[in-house]
């Protein structure tokens, strides 16, 4: 997602879905295509807007311990949520535009995001306002269907391979949503209603006393974040967080994140008890090598349909070849 950075994109990925661990750092939304401005000033204009809030409506703070409590049912709602995205396809349209007061849009792609068992595939759907090319969405459809084939042998080298990298993929994720416990002093700050339902919003900061164990781990030292807490499901509605310390990798040879950068992401419930991202935004400014860019992209996710195991999605891309229909949903 975080194009031209990748190993930093993995990280934002998942430090903005470790924040479901019931920490959060308030920061007004970033406008499309701005570059996000000084954290302090930030935070300050926040937390000011979230205490008018609370004393506006007088909602009763929770307690230390109920902030514990509903932290580890954040954790397990949100363990259960990754869990379950692997067998959703959705439709993703991504939207990358430059920066500056009058940003204009460079690219803006359909993609149906498809489950592979090991992870996912983009099936363009369109470029703009033009739709993909029968033919080569069709050559997509066979890539998808041959694709699902091989991770059915399980004695192949191939999907033997793709499962081993799978699994330590979920373990990473899940120890990183497991250290936000205590990689963040959390603080309440007030209530606010997000579509139609009421939140709690949460600010946290990182914890001086937390020593991170992994690379991936010590992007949790490096952001501040605010989130808001659906008060009726623990699950997470909201979070944004921001980079208060630049990001190194590989000692800063391979690239860095500066200090600035904003990433935020809606969830909503897409069947009973799961929610699911419905938008990502990023905007910060890195280095790739010798090379800097800036990176102003939001992704919108609709459609969400369970797909199921591999040999579920199996049967249904070959009935989608057989018939030449959409399987489900609007193309």
């Amino acid at each position: 997602m975080l194009k031209g950075l990748t190993v930093s994109g993995a990280v934002a990925s998942l430090a903005l879905a470790g924040l479901a661990a019931g920490s959060g750092y308030l920061v007004p939304r970033a406008q499309s295509g701005d570059v996000p401005p000084a954290a302090s000033n930030i935070r300050s204009r926040s937390v000011q807007y979230f205490q008018y809030l609370a004393q506006a409506s007088t909602p009763q703070a929770p307690s230390d311990a109920e902030i514990q409590l509903r932290a580890q049912k954040l954790i397990d709602n949100q363990h259960h949520n990754d869990e379950v995205l692997e067998q959703y396809e959705r439709v993703e349209r991504h939207v990358e535009r430059t920066g500056g007061d009058t940003p204009r849009v460079l690219e803006d792609k359909t993609y149906r995001v498809v489950p592979t068992g090991t992870g996912t595939m983009k099936l363009l759907l369109k470029d703009g306002t033009n739709p993909a090319d029968p033919a080569e969405y069709h050559r997509q459809l066979i890539a998808w269907r041959d694709l699902l084939e091989v991770m059915l042998k399980t004695d192949d080298p191939r999907t033997k391979t793709a499962y081993e990298k799978l699994q330590k993929k979920k373990q990473d994720r899940k120890e990183l949503v497991d250290a936000t416990r205590y990689a963040f002093l959390t603080k309440w700050i007030g209530q606010q209603t997000r579509n139609g339902r009421v939140c709690d919003v949460f600010q946290v900061d990182p914890n001086p006393n937390f020593h991170p164990r992994s690379i991936v781990q010590d992007v949790l030292t490096r952001v501040t974040a605010t989130i808001w807490v659906d008060r009726a499901t623990d699950q997470l509605s909201r979070g944004e967080a921001h980079v208060i310390r630049d990001m190194s990798f590989g000692g800063g040879i391979l690239g860095k994140l500066y200090r600035g950068g904003v990433f935020s992401l809606d969830q909503d419930e897409v069947a009973p008890g799961i929610w699911l991202p419905t938008r990502y935004q990023y905007d910060f400014t890195a280095r790739k090598f010798l090379f800097p860019f800036e990176q102003h992209q939001y992704v919108e996710i609709s459609q969400y349909h369970r797909d199921g195991s591999p040999k579920q999605a199996l049967a249904l891309v070959r009935n989608e070849l057989a018939t030449g229909k959409f399987a489900y949903g609007d193309p």
